[in-house]
């Protein structure tokens, strides 16, 4: 991973999850809610760090075919990023008890999966039989 950008979306759900821990370290009044929401965003946004360090230079905002990541967390699921993405800031949502933003995921959802159909378009152009192979043995 060479490039700032791949750089700076690695290391910002990192820095997300010390605000957490920190913020769960000197606030006291737990609930179910926040318990819930910590937990996953500590563990999402964990996740999604690793699924983007994994995925290194690979990464780009529009769909691009530089490279078919196939391993680590890519080998269970084509889009990590996405998925962990989407978790870990519900998670912070519930923590932070924000509950009318996690409204804003009925529209966020929908977004999320025609990016991925947009991206696996562009990968299934690019490498074919190899793309529709690694497709098939892995979830989203």
């Amino acid at each position: 991973m060479t490039s700032r950008g791949a750089r700076i979306t690695t290391i910002v759900p990192i820095i997300l999850v010390g605000l957490l821990l920190y913020d769960a370290a000197t606030k006291p009044g737990w609930d179910l809610a926040r318990e819930i929401g910590f937990v996953l965003g500590v563990v999402f946004l964990s996740l999604l760090a690793i699924a983007r360090y994994q995925l290194g230079d690979a990464f780009s905002i529009a769909p691009e075919a530089r490279t078919l990541v196939t391993t680590g967390l890519y080998s269970k699921i084509r889009n990590p990023v996405y998925v962990f993405g989407l978790l870990g800031i519900f998670g912070m949502l519930l923590y932070a008890h924000l509950y009318p933003a996690l409204a804003v995921f009925a529209f966020i959802i929908p977004m999320q999966v025609m990016r991925a159909r947009a991206e696996a378009r562009v990968l299934e152009a690019r490498f074919g039989d190899d793309y529709r192979a690694y497709r098939a043995k892995t979830w989203f």
